[in-house]
């Protein structure tokens, strides 16, 4: 624990940060938690756009022709969301979104 501990004093930047904590890119380790984190940002993201609409968790489930839970397991990181339900939720909250390709 020592080691691990001077080692993450001695970082330099986020990067050297998380591979200390989770290991180089392409570890299991680290997937999981760049995994994570993605789900992390697309839900807070979403749950922020739907309350600037105005919207609560059940309006925007009758705009888009789902329920309530759903949406909640979204914002919650809890599920899996599909492309082109992920559209239909930011359209629903009159917003567009682009993917791009790295």
């Amino acid at each position: 624990m020592k080691n691990k501990n001077k080692a993450i004093l001695n970082c330099n930047n986020l990067e050297e940060l998380l591979e200390v904590e989770y290991g180089k890119k392409g570890t299991a380790q680290r997937d999981k938690f760049d995994k994570e984190t993605e789900t992390f940002c697309l839900a807070q993201t979403l749950r922020e756009e739907r309350k600037l609409a105005g919207l609560t968790q059940q309006q925007l489930a009758d705009k888009i022709g789902t329920k309530k839970t759903y949406i909640s397991r979204i914002e919650n990181g809890q599920s899996n969301i599909q492309l082109n339900t992920l559209f239909r939720i930011f359209e629903g909250l009159g917003r567009k979104i682009s993917l791009t390709v790295l």
